[in-house]
């Protein structure tokens, strides 16, 4: 049986190291912790569990040190963890069960990262990544934030799901940080560093710059179509917080360009019909992100909640709005079936049920609940 080096790198995780190495001990042959200078019980967690823990000298450089890591590993295969994952004991067991059958002449192994949940605790946020990478065959991290490796050779898809579920966001600003020091150091910025640095942006409500590096990854026809698409999603929400809701459908349009229509693009479209009240329009859109395939290239993010619940709550109101009481309650009850514990889905149910009894007599404040579904 092959076997695995699990090499993490660590700084200040008291709080989810010990959860964490739980979890991953009985998958690995041998631990390896990097520690970028820790304040707080880390070092001594990790020394219970790991097989090796060194320091690392930390130059905001996140593979610098994974490679680092990687370097101490003597397994057939590096694999690497963040902290805060969490592998559920079902996904454990698929992933015994893909180690029992793991030749070395496997390359890199590709496991599914869900790193946003809905209210429901389940992923609703998921893309695949290199989670297994064998030893020796010339891979290294690149990307000082948001780092990778890119894979060749012989791949293999394994059917696991590792969960990232954060308890805390310890320096929010740490990566925005990082790419200013870029910026400023000169440092040519590919297509793929460029969509981060601008959804880093968007996330620090500076829409301006966003829009501007997101769309230079619109316009950069050597990049990959996925980062093109995403960077047209998140070019349109600048667009429309800088109160520009034409350029946003503009916008959002290129990325057919680059591949079929996602339910992301649709239902940010159909939002913006919302906005202006035409309802029969945004009606085309929700419905058509029902309809949208699923990507064919792996690698594509994916929200769920995009794919079903977001666009039947929202045709749930756009139905509402048209006078189709009936197929509004029908939208809310679609909606509902995907997040059976959802509280707009509750408070809708209880809407129709008001206007039942008393139908043209609902106050303004007891009008149907819409979602804003931006990205945040």
């Amino acid at each position: 049986m092959a076997t695995i080096s699990l090499c993490m790198i660590v700084k200040d995780e008291e709080d989810v190291l010990e959860r964490c190495l739980t979890q991953a001990k009985e998958l690995a042959d041998e631990i390896i912790i990097v520690d970028t200078g820790s304040q707080d019980r880390t070092k001594e967690i990790a020394g219970r569990f790991a097989d090796r823990v060194e320091d690392f000298v930390w130059r905001d450089d996140f593979a610098a040190a994974r490679n680092a890591a990687f370097e101490l590993a003597t397994g057939d295969f590096c694999m690497w963890l963040d902290a805060d994952d969490v592998i559920p004991e079902e996904e454990r067991k698929k992933f015994l069960e893909v180690k029992r059958r793991l030749g070395l002449d496997t390359d890199i192994v590709i496991m599914d990262y869900a790193a946003g949940f809905g209210p429901d605790g389940k992923p609703d946020f998921i893309y695949p990544r290199e989670r297994l990478i064998r030893r020796g065959r010339g891979f290294l991290w690149k990307g000082r934030v948001h780092e990778a490796i890119e894979p060749r050779g012989k791949i293999l898809r394994a059917p696991v799901v590792i969960e990232h579920r954060k308890k805390q966001v310890k320096d929010p600003d740490r990566n925005l940080r990082i790419y200013q020091k870029m910026e400023e150091e000169g440092e040519e910025l590919d297509a793929r560093s460029r969509l981060y640095y601008g959804r880093e942006l968007y996330y620090h409500n500076q829409y301006k710059k966003a829009g501007e590096l997101l769309e230079s990854v619109i316009r950069d026809g050597k990049a990959w179509k996925e980062y093109r698409v995403e960077a047209s999603l998140m070019a349109a929400y600048c667009a429309g917080f800088l109160g520009d809701p034409e350029r946003a459908m503009d916008l959002l349009f290129d990325s057919f360009s680059a591949d079929l229509p996602r339910p992301e693009i649709c239902c940010e479209a159909g939002r913006l019909w919302m906005e202006k009240r035409e309802y029969r329009k945004a009606v085309f859109w929700y419905e058509e992100a029902l309809r949208c395939p699923k990507p064919e290239e792996e690698g594509a993010f994916v929200r769920e909640e995009y794919k079903g619940y977001i666009p039947w709550l929202q045709l749930c109101v756009c139905w509402d709005h048209l006078g189709e009481h009936e197929k509004a309650r029908q939208c809310n009850e679609k909606a509902g079936e995907i997040r059976p514990q959802s509280s707009q889905v509750a408070y809708n149910r209880e809407y129709f049920r008001n206007l039942a009894l008393d139908y043209g007599n609902i106050p303004e404040k007891e009008k149907i609940s819409e979602i804003n579904s931006t990205c945040n």
